[in-house]
């Protein structure tokens, strides 16, 4: 298992994973602020790092029935005609079922963060929270929201890196691990800094898009997927991992651009 961790494919599949699970997070990170800010001043800090730590075991505990059932590879239904052909598994509608819903999720959220970006923090605002346990367990329920697509982008950017999905389950377990970690540590400057650049937020977005577009391949393609004797081939990892890291380094520029401007127009005053 050591060897296929270490490999570049695995290595790169972890860093971009982390990022996205900590893009994903943004919102998660907002609503159990909102959440934790209704306690007394002495238990915020408390519910804060409870509540990520108990979204991070939940998060384990679905990525091991998500990676089970992806496991099931075996067909169960065939469809063969003079044009199209198809061999329907478990596997194959998960993955199209995730590649469906990230594209539906991903979409929503762009329109409502355009439209109405306060919408889901007010309804968090207006409930009122008595307790911790009371706080911890709405946390809880916001982290589910969240969960499932952080979790089928897990699934969809590890599926097919490795036949044996225990590997695969080790890397978005290490994966979802260090990006908890990363914002119990820092969830506040990471709050304010996708705050001041939502941008970033918007990209971690379309890249789910992508991904989604991708799941709904590798289901075509897992099905033996035929349409009138051309097979549907997978998308190779390599593209999604170049499109990823040339929006970043794109935004990256943007970002220098911006703030020389602003440098340029508000000089220190001396």
């Amino acid at each position: 298992m050591l060897d296929f961790l270490l490999t570049s494919d695995a290595i790169m599949a972890l860093l971009t994973l982390t990022f996205l699970e900590i893009i994903l997070g943004i919102d998660n990170i907002v609503f159990i602020s909102i959440a934790a800010n209704k306690l007394p001043e002495n238990q915020r800090s408390k519910a804060t790092n409870i509540g990520l730590l108990l979204a991070m075991i939940q998060r384990i505990v679905l990525l091991f029935f998500v990676s089970f059932l992806v496991g099931l590879s075996e067909p169960f239904y065939s469809l063969e005609t003079s044009w199209f052909e198809i061999h329907v598994s478990w596997q194959a509608i998960i993955l199209l079922a995730g590649g469906l819903f990230l594209i539906y999720k991903s979409t929503s959220e762009i329109r409502e963060k355009v439209t109405d970006p306060s919408h889901d923090e007010d309804d968090v605002k207006n409930k009122r929270i008595k307790s911790l346990s009371q706080a911890l367990t709405q946390i809880l329920i916001i982290d589910f929201i969240f969960s499932i697509d952080s979790i089928l982008t897990a699934v969809g950017m590890t599926n097919s890196l490795h036949p044996n999905h225990n590997y695969t389950l080790v890397l978005m377990i290490i994966a979802v691990m260090i990006s908890i970690v990363i914002m119990i540590a820092f969830a506040n400057p990471i709050r304010k800094f996708i705050e001041k650049n939502p941008s970033i937020q918007m990209l971690g977005l379309a890249f789910l898009i992508l991904i989604g577009f991708m799941l709904i391949t590798e289901a075509a393609h897992l099905s033996h997927t035929e349409f009138f004797g051309k097979t549907v081939g997978a998308i190779p990892k390599g593209y999604l991992y170049f499109a990823i890291a040339f929006s970043l380094f794109v935004e990256f520029l943007n970002y220098k651009t911006v703030n020389r401007k602003k440098n340029k127009s508000n000089p220190k005053q001396t």
